[in-house]
């Protein structure tokens, strides 16, 4: 009985305290609200065009992001040139190169080009 009490409250202190973003890593998919909800890399760049010769606007600090958009530009070592369009941690929008984030293909299946 006190095996069991203890973990059981091994689990609930670890879902307590483990981040938020930990349990979407695995998630990558376009939801209702036509975004795509994708886990990407902390401290990925946003640039003001699809390009990382344009100004870098700001930076994604967080595993796990929302991306409104796709759409072509300089490539990447992603072997692909698609970037994502996306509100970054500061407010300021920007484009995100693919190889940033955790899809599984790019363009992201469902989610619109702009």
């Amino acid at each position: 009985m006190t095996r069991t009490l203890g973990a059981l409250l091994a689990t609930v202190l670890l879902a307590l305290f483990v981040p938020a973003t930990t349990a979407h890593a695995a998630e990558c998919g376009v939801r209702s609200d036509g975004r795509l909800y994708c886990g990407n890399t902390v401290g990925a760049k946003g640039y003001a065009d699809r390009s990382y010769r344009s100004a870098t606007r700001g930076t994604l600090n967080t595993g796990f992001n929302w991306f409104v958009c796709w759409g072509h530009g300089d490539p990447h070592q992603g072997q692909n040139d698609i970037w994502y369009w996306t509100q970054l941690d500061n407010g300021a929008w920007g484009n995100v190169p693919a190889v940033s984030l955790k899809t599984g293909q790019d363009p992201a299946s469902g989610l619109r080009q702009c």
